[in-house]
């Protein structure tokens, strides 16, 4: 028996440091200057009138950039020539000023001028004469995303802002501008907090498919004024997130999703601080830790936490590693919010079967060594070996056998399919915490994992891998085995081959060759 414990809050992290404080200015309206008729000047002149201002351009000669801005007019706003240099009067009742200046004396009097002046200001391409920067942006207004490195990477901020280009489609703009029509209406018929959040995410759920199209906003109406009815009767629901096997990059967008809208997290032991991070800054942090042979939650508790936090009105996000539908007990969960009448939904993850398998470049049903997979726990209810697994059927030869919470029992498991006549020299890989930043690895063959399994001295959460399949793996160059004795260190190539770390591993790559 291990020793339980109880659900704990956990201290959501603090806010990292800001290079930069990202505003977003309205200049709709409101006089901007721009000194300079250079190509660059001509760029931030058609930005601010784009935004509303009113530019006037201070400039004796123009580039053909200019030029062709100034004849063609703005988009929005309005954009104004004046022939001449530019004075401190200019600067007066100015929202914002920008200048192209090579001489550095003027540099610094055009800034001392607009601090005169309480203007804030920007020097092209001088950042000791910059009071903000101008970063890239992605432009689908009213959504507007802006993009910094802080001066430190320009082309990485452009490279950032193609890629968020192809991931926010064009559409979104118009969902934006529906939502900005809806707005007042919300504040009006829903109050602060989880009803009116309910509203915008199903207006947001939709944003990221087609247009809206022409009877959209009756329907958000419709939806809005469904949502208000539910005042006295609100219900919260819980979600039942996979969190992958440890890298956050790993995550699907609808656990990202899932993520942002929760209002409370309950997460398990192995969930990554990357993969919280990603989670909305106001939801509630609660650790609920589940791991083998060490203290733990008991479930009975958790599935209360889940039911009473529903029943008050709370979206729960149940986040589990790798997949919640694979040995993470989310039948026992959802019986228990069935019963109780709480609405759930579930969002896969990749198991970490499937995080192994890409770590490693390795097929689990390649044509030439398995015709099929099975995945099987190492971890019963008591903590030893299940006692009702079937080991003829494990123990056959053209299956790919995956064993969950191996680490402990591992060499228990290997004996059984010994015995029960599965090769000694089956190729055998182990790797413990999938894809996260302390991953090791271990390659032997089923007989060294029956006498020694260095890997259940690592602590971590441990995936065992049996079968052919795994014979490539002696001949993967991303494949490092790491000495148990020295955690993280990995081992050259050249040793695990020589045995210095691993005894054995020489026999099994001769097998293999």
């Amino acid at each position: 028996m291990h020793a339980s414990r109880k659900p704990a809050e956990a201290t959501p992290p603090r806010l990292g440091p800001l290079a930069t404080l990202p505003i977003f200015l309205n200049l709709a309206g409101k006089r901007a200057v721009v000194v300079g008729g250079t190509a660059p000047a001509a760029w931030k002149a058609e930005l601010l009138a784009a935004a509303g201002a009113d530019v006037v351009v201070c400039a004796p000669t123009l580039a053909p950039e200019m030029s062709e801005l100034l004849a063609g007019g703005a988009a929005a706003g309005s954009l104004v020539h004046q022939a001449r240099q530019w004075d401190a009067a200019d600067l007066t009742q100015s929202a914002i000023a920008i200048a192209d200046l090579d001489d550095e004396e003027e540099a610094q009097a055009f800034t001392c001028a607009a601090r005169a002046a309480g203007v804030p200001f920007n020097v092209i391409d001088k950042p000791n004469f910059c009071q903000f920067q101008l970063g890239s942006i992605v432009n689908r207004s009213p959504v507007v995303v802006g993009i910094s490195t802080d001066g430190a990477a320009p082309i990485l901020g452009q490279a950032i802002r193609r890629r968020i280009e192809t991931i926010l489609p064009p559409s979104l703009a118009m969902w934006g501008r529906l939502a900005k029509a809806l707005r007042s209406e919300v504040a009006t018929q829903l109050p602060p907090g989880a009803m009116r959040r309910t509203f915008w995410e199903r207006l947001a759920d939709r944003s990221f498919g087609s247009a809206p199209k022409a009877t959209e906003e009756l329907h958000l109406r419709a939806s809005l004024h469904e949502i208000a009815q539910q005042a006295d009767r609100e219900q919260g629901r819980v979600t039942l997130v996979g969190a992958g096997p440890g890298d956050a990059e790993l995550l699907t967008l609808k656990a990202v999703r899932a993520l942002q809208s929760a209002d409370v997290i309950l997460f398990d032991d192995l969930v990554s601080p990357d993969i919280l991070e990603l989670a909305r800054r106001e939801a509630k942090r609660i650790c609920v830790g589940k791991r083998g042979h060490r203290e733990s939650c008991r479930q009975d508790d958790i599935n209360d936490l889940m039911i009473q936090l529903a029943h008050d009105g709370r979206h729960v996000v149940r986040l589990k590693s790798g997949d919640a539908m694979i040995f993470g007990r989310a039948g026992e969960e959802i019986t228990a919010l069935a019963n109780a009448g709480v609405a759930y939904d579930v969002v896969p993850g990749i198991t970490a079967a499937s995080g192994m398998a890409a770590r490693l470049g390795i097929s689990l049903t390649h044509r030439d060594a398995a015709q099929s997979v099975r995945f099987v726990t190492g971890h019963g209810r008591h903590g030893a070996l299940p006692e009702n697994l079937d080991w003829r059927g494990l123990a056959d030869p053209n299956t790919t056998l995956v064993v969950y919470m191996g680490g402990k029992t591992a060499r228990a498991f290997a004996n059984h399919l010994l015995a029960e006549g599965l090769p000694r020299r089956t190729p055998v890989v182990a790797v413990s915490d999938v894809s996260g930043p302390h991953e090791q690895r271990w390659l032997g063959v089923l007989k060294e994992m029956a006498s020694q399994f260095p890997m259940a001295a690592t602590g971590a959460p441990v995936v065992v891998g049996i079968g052919q399949v795994f014979r490539k793996a002696g001949r993967c160059e991303q494949l490092r085995h790491v000495d148990p004795c020295v955690p993280g260190r990995p081992a050259r190539t050249q040793d695990v081959l020589n045995g210095v770390s691993l005894p054995g591993v020489r026999e099994l790559v001769e097998t293999m060759t």
